[in-house]
């Protein structure tokens, strides 16, 4: 009979700061407490679902309906990349490397040649002022703007009536192919943009991602011939690396109606969504009440999904990070992230404590298909939950 998990990362939406975040500068992050608050944010299904039934949360609201867990992250990074890899089963012990200073010029000027193109800016930049900062003298010019943030990313900025969008994606792919090794950051991102001063990005951006350094929950059920099916920047994430088919997408609302629509077919495997917007578009921005607004919107998306699940389905909701829009900061917090597992056969009202990995949750994606878990970092849980 055919099995179905639905694996949902809501993008950033920590739940409070892990015991080594003064480490990483992000002491007393909270990106949950931060907009809870917030007259805007309204989320029932998520409260009844036991999001605010998890360990560590302040002024608790108990849960009877679904399983719950407050995730660490073991691996030694708070980025995209690190978080997702860990979900799907890698340990990270060193952190991706990042450019505070910007990119080493002996590195750049190895990149010129392969384009044959100039570089402005090289430092870590907010990618809406980095266009309006740079983006008249690119035209000028025609050099590639690049930046860089917190994170662990190559950034390439270029409007799309200087250097049409497919070239923009060949130059990623060049820097991809040179940033390995000692400056093997977790992605290349192309970002177009368009129009007049003080320009728009463009919904044309593409994520060229570091290959995992082991195998994943995806790479495994593909090799079993299970459907793996992404969502979002989840395919790449993982550099393509163990999908049977992708989704891209331009937002959350796009992202849930794309995952309606899967929900309603017959698949036999897994189903793994990212919805960005949280981060990209809110925790970046320091925006509280587009945030709040965002977790409200997903909450409502619930209503026209739960009722779609069947019978040996399963659902998970988490996250990959923090990144508290409330805080000075505009980069990723090192939080724990919340758990939620849900389905007909799961037990109701599980409190599964503070897990030590997000790993567990792709080891108990794959207890979900009755495969092995001795290739991933974690350990499952699904014997705690499931209704026997």
């Amino acid at each position: 009979m055919a099995k179905r998990a639905f694996l949902i990362v809501l993008d950033s939406v920590g739940i409070g700061a892990m015991p080594d975040a003064a480490n990483w500068g992000d002491e007393g992050s909270n990106t949950l407490r931060s907009i809870r608050n917030h007259p805007d944010f309204d989320c029932p299904n998520l409260t009844k679902l036991g999001l605010f039934s998890i360990d560590g949360i302040t002024e608790k609201i108990a849960s009877t309906h679904t399983c719950y867990a407050r995730m660490s992250e073991s691996s030694r990074g708070k980025d995209t990349t690190i978080g997702h890899w860990e979900i799907a089963g890698i340990y990270s012990a060193d952190p991706l490397p990042t450019y505070p200073n910007g990119f080493p010029k002996s590195l750049l000027d190895e990149f010129e040649k392969l384009t044959g193109r100039g570089v402005l800016c090289n430092k870590p930049y907010s990618g809406t002022e980095v266009i309006k900062d740079y983006g008249e003298e690119h035209i000028k010019t025609g050099k590639l703007i690049v930046y860089t943030s917190a994170d662990s990313v190559f950034q390439i900025a270029a409007h799309e009536d200087v250097v049409p969008v497919e070239t923009l994606y060949r130059y990623c792919e060049q820097a991809r192919e040179l940033l390995q090794g000692e400056h093997g950051v977790g992605r290349v991102i192309a970002r177009p943009f368009a129009g007049e001063y003080p320009f728009q990005r463009t919904p044309k951006r593409h994520d060229y991602s570091l290959q995992p350094p082991s195998k994943t929950v995806p790479d495994l059920l593909k090799e079993k011939g299970f459907d793996v099916i992404s969502v979002g920047k989840i395919f790449d994430i993982f550099a393509g690396r163990g999908f049977t088919e992708s989704h891209p997408t331009v937002n959350n609302e796009d992202g849930m109606d794309k995952t309606v629509q899967i929900a309603k077919r017959d698949f036999n495997g897994l189903c793994f969504v990212n919805l960005v917007d949280f981060d990209m578009v809110y925790g970046h921005r320091n925006d509280v009440a587009g945030y709040a607004r965002a977790l409200t919107a997903f909450d409502k998306r619930l209503n026209e999904f739960l009722p779609l699940l069947k019978e040996d389905d399963l659902l998970m909701i988490t996250a990959d990070h923090g990144c508290d829009p409330a805080t000075p900061s505009t980069d990723h917090s090192r939080e724990y992230t919340p758990l939620i597992a849900y389905g007909a056969k799961l037990k109701k009202g599980v409190n599964l404590g503070t897990r030590e990995s997000f790993a567990d949750i792709g080891a108990t994606v794959l207890q979900w298909f009755d495969q092995p878990t001795d290739a991933v970092f974690g350990k499952g849980f699904l014997k705690e939950i499931i209704d026997d």
